[in-house]
């Protein structure tokens, strides 16, 4: 399996539990990498891959239209987007919150999905 990145994609959202949150979105980090066939390499075909600026463009108009309030579920979210929408055999992920807790340059979670016997990966937000 070959694999795609995108690392530091920063994009708005709304996201949080603090009334400070709540006020107006922030900037959260996205860390990605997922799965492709490698075919893809091999054919040197985008049909056979996953555009990357699709996926940017596509977690970007999600995250602008909908409010979670942890960092958690934000990122699940995300994860089962590359899941069903781009039929990643794998995927994993990183999202922070840059700068809100003192003391900390960053907070918050790792998340990593993998098919099993060639079926997508278990997503639960479908």
């Amino acid at each position: 399996m070959n694999f795609i990145f995108i690392e530091g994609l920063r994009v708005d959202a709304w996201v949080g539990i603090y009334p400070r949150e709540r006020v107006a979105p922030q900037t959260v980090e996205f860390d990605l990498k997922f799965g492709i066939p490698e075919s893809a390499a091999l054919r040197d075909d985008i049909a056979d891959s996953i555009d990357y600026a699709e996926v940017a463009d596509l977690i970007r108009a999600e995250l602008a239209r909908r409010r979670f309030n942890l960092i958690e579920t934000l990122g699940e979210f995300v994860a089962d987007l590359l899941c069903v929408k781009f039929l990643t055999p794998w995927v994993r992920l990183w999202v922070s919150k840059p700068g809100v807790m003192k003391g900390a340059r960053r907070v918050g979670v790792y998340i990593q999905r993998k098919s099993q016997d060639g079926q997508k990966p278990e997503c639960g937000f479908e």
